[in-house]
């Protein structure tokens, strides 16, 4: 028996001649391509695991184990608050991914999740597995995220480091439009924020005009040097606040922006924890500007200022005024007010919060992420089969799509602080050819 036979049957369980047919032409590749046979073997098992478990987890709606199992990438603050959101609502968390073994394996006994590792493969492959929860580094979103999808998983992640990152997670969420996948902007789920969108559907400020954001907070810095003090990396207030408010702002207003205009510093380059020739390129405030909509004077104008260079305090607060009103989002709780009227009502209050507290994570967060996972178990509960869901219940939930769009925008904004200009926003229709710059070369030369 061939090595790749044994391998498939091992992760899988299948029998030899079950597994021959997935191998059957392994002589003529190695032949052709004697270097890449470790690839080949990874595709080879990513593919036949996933067709065994699509016919080995349909599940009755009756059984106590409809809900998928969850496998959750990353060891932060997001993923401590977000397993015990997941078992409160009936999901079993099977598997941890962390960074190092050492990560990994304290925080699973902390939440009391059965098996943990440091490596990818593993959560993806585990037999009970069937969502993937990705909340870790935004340059490595996208090479889990689209194996997840290629594989047969379903899919919640966080954004991606560049708009070639999020255009190759749109490709592969296309190519497998029956499963679940969807960004974790938990905004769009709170509950100020879904009465703001229906109260502007209905018409309550008229005509829309100006959307004002202001989000002032603490350092967004890790105590050591990582991947929130590089720019490149997907750190700063911009990439990680910043998309969702621009995510959020399109959610309200039912518009993308069109053209942007911004300003980015970086005032606190180093501090007492990242010193000697270590500094910090991410940026700790930002001031940008958007016009949505429409052309001219029917734009919608749009300002966002983001300063984490408050210790101790936190402010969130989202303005949308038109032409008859206006509606004010402070926290978690909606204020409205129509022309004319003296004062403000409050038209949604806070319920107060009862789950696990992170100091790290806003509220507004907190309890958009509990209101995001009610909606994921009523999505997979509609559906007699634990890998299908029902598009209802997370039909507010950002795509693959909007999140090309908003990294677009981030990326407008970053060459619009370089340049000073106003910058178009141009969304990507196509992967560009990574050797572009050297194609160009070839051709002045041949000039």
């Amino acid at each position: 028996m061939r090595a790749c036979h044994r391998g498939l049957i091992r992760k899988t369980g299948l029998n030899f001649h079950e597994t021959c047919r997935y191998t059957q032409s392994w002589d003529k590749w190695a032949k052709i391509n004697s270097t890449g046979l470790e690839k080949l073997v990874d595709d080879l098992l990513l593919r036949c695991w996933s067709d065994w478990r699509w016919f080995t987890h349909r599940v009755p709606l009756s059984s106590s184990t409809m809900l998928p199992g969850v496998g959750v990438f990353g060891t932060g603050s997001t993923a401590r608050v977000l397993v015990p959101l997941l078992k409160a609502e009936g999901f079993e968390v099977h598997a941890l991914w962390g960074r190092s073994e050492e990560e990994a394996c304290c925080l699973a006994k902390e939440l009391g999740i059965p098996f943990h590792t440091s490596r990818s493969d593993d959560v993806l492959l585990h037999q009970d597995v069937d969502l993937v929860c990705i909340y870790i580094p935004p340059s490595m979103t996208r090479q889990i995220a689209v194996k997840a999808l290629g594989i047969g998983k379903n899919v919640v992640c966080e954004k991606a480091a560049t708009a070639v990152d999020s255009f190759k997670m749109v490709t592969a969420a296309r190519y497998y439009p029956q499963l679940l996948s969807i960004m974790g902007n938990t905004l769009r789920f709170l509950p100020a924020f879904v009465a703001m969108r229906q109260l502007l559907v209905e018409g309550y400020v008229g005509e829309l005009q100006v959307c004002d954001v202001r989000v002032y907070g603490p350092s967004l810095l890790d105590q050591s040097y990582g991947w929130t003090c590089e720019e490149l990396m997907g750190g700063g207030g911009l990439h990680t606040v910043g998309s969702a408010i621009i995510d959020l702002l399109s959610y309200l207003s039912g518009t993308r922006a069109h053209r942007v205009h911004g300003l980015l510093r970086t005032f606190v380059q180093q501090n007492g924890l990242i010193r000697g020739i270590r500094r910090v390129t991410s940026d700790d405030f930002c001031f940008f500007q958007m016009l949505m909509g429409g052309t001219g004077s029917s734009s919608v104008c749009c300002t966002v200022t983001l300063n984490f260079n408050m210790p101790g305090s936190f402010v969130h607060e989202v303005m949308v005024v038109g032409s008859t009103g206006r509606l004010i989002a402070r926290g978690t709780e909606l204020y409205g007010q129509r022309n004319g009227s003296k004062s403000e009502e409050l038209l949604v209050g806070d319920n107060g919060w009862v789950g696990p507290e992170v100091k790290e994570m806003p509220l507004p967060l907190l309890q958009g992420l509990s209101s995001m996972v009610k909606a994921l178990r009523q999505s997979f509960q509609a559906k007699e089969e634990r890998r299908c869901w029902a598009r209802g219940p997370v039909a507010t939930a950002p795509t693959f799509e909007d999140g090309l769009y908003v990294q677009t925008v981030v990326e407008a904004v970053k060459r619009s602080s370089s340049s000073g200009e106003w910058e178009c926003v141009e969304i990507m229709s196509h992967e560009p050819d990574p050797n572009q710059n050297l194609c160009e070369a070839l051709k002045r030369n041949k000039n």
